[in-house]
């Protein structure tokens, strides 16, 4: 049974090869990289590669040829993905993938969020194709708020414009170990699981800051042009990034992500990490 990762160099891929690798043997691991340089390290590490990008349906029909099951890492070109992940699927297809692990967005089918518009589109696609399927709806990345939390502990501040909208924060090793079990048929996984760590705000994430730091935070809610100018002058984001952040912040100020998450003890056998220990492996 030969299964492939997509995105293998990204955080996400390179976690879900090192969880993998200690489920299946690692000679039906193939990760799917876009050029020869970054391919060299993992091919250091005993992984089969495979060259390809969303972008190239040929490339993908090429890379996916004797693969049985894929886990689809969502790609990150906003406005490009809704092509570049009907390549992925349609390649899927041509060659016969079994089964596709997809890395969606929590309540993607019916979110209104603007985040949640591709992700949509990608699960249709998908049901659309009849491989089986996983829809591993992911709520939100903690290393998407590094920026704000070293800011934070360097300004004493804590800025930002999430309100009291909930979040389920968890860490990127954490969504790639739940991908890697689903995606070596080892282990029996639903078709849609909802995915992340117990729902807090920002503002209790500050304070979950402060004990674990012992340094004392204002913290401020506010609009999303001063959210966005404090990443800017404070984590040194570029403009881009930071206004992308703070809307963020905006649309979970509205409830998008304040989705229970699936018990995952049934299909991993353990719960996410509390979010104090998420934190300290953030920041160490």
């Amino acid at each position: 049974m030969n299964i492939l990762i997509t995105g293998a160099t990204g955080g996400m891929g390179n976690y879900a090869l090192e969880f993998l690798k200690k489920l299946v043997p690692q000679d039906e691991i193939f990760a799917l990289v876009r050029n020869k340089e970054k391919a060299s390290q993992l091919e250091e590490k005993g992984f089969n590669i495979r060259f390809g990008n969303y972008d190239d349906f040929e490339a993908l029909s090429k890379a996916f040829k004797d693969i049985d099951r894929l886990l689809f890492i969502s790609g990150n070109e906003v406005g490009q993905r809704q092509k570049q992940h009907k390549n992925v699927v349609e390649a899927a297809k041509a060659n016969g993938v079994s089964y596709i692990a997809y890395t969606s967005f929590g309540n993607a089918n019916i979110s209104s969020s603007p985040l949640a518009e591709d992700h949509k589109y990608t699960e249709k696609l998908i049901l659309d194709s009849d491989i089986n399927y996983t829809f591993l709806r992911n709520n939100w990345y903690l290393e998407n708020e590094y920026g704000l939390i070293t800011a934070a502990l360097k300004s004493g501040n804590f800025v930002h414009s999430g309100g009291e909208g909930k979040v389920g924060w968890a860490l990127k090793e954490e969504y790639a170990q739940i991908a890697a079990y689903a995606v070596s048929g080892k282990y029996e996984f639903p078709n849609i699981i909802e995915i992340g760590g117990n729902l807090i705000t920002y503002r209790q994430l500050a304070e979950e800051l402060e004990k674990i730091s012992g340094k004392s935070l204002e913290i401020i809610d506010t609009d999303v042009n001063t959210a966005s100018k404090f990443l800017q002058e404070n984590a040194e984001y570029p403009k881009d990034l930071a206004d992308f952040l703070a809307s963020a912040q905006e649309i979970i100020k509205s409830g998008s992500l304040d989705i229970e998450p699936d018990d995952l003890k049934k299909y991993i056998g353990n719960s996410l990490l509390p979010i104090q220990q998420s934190l300290n492996r953030l920041l160490k």
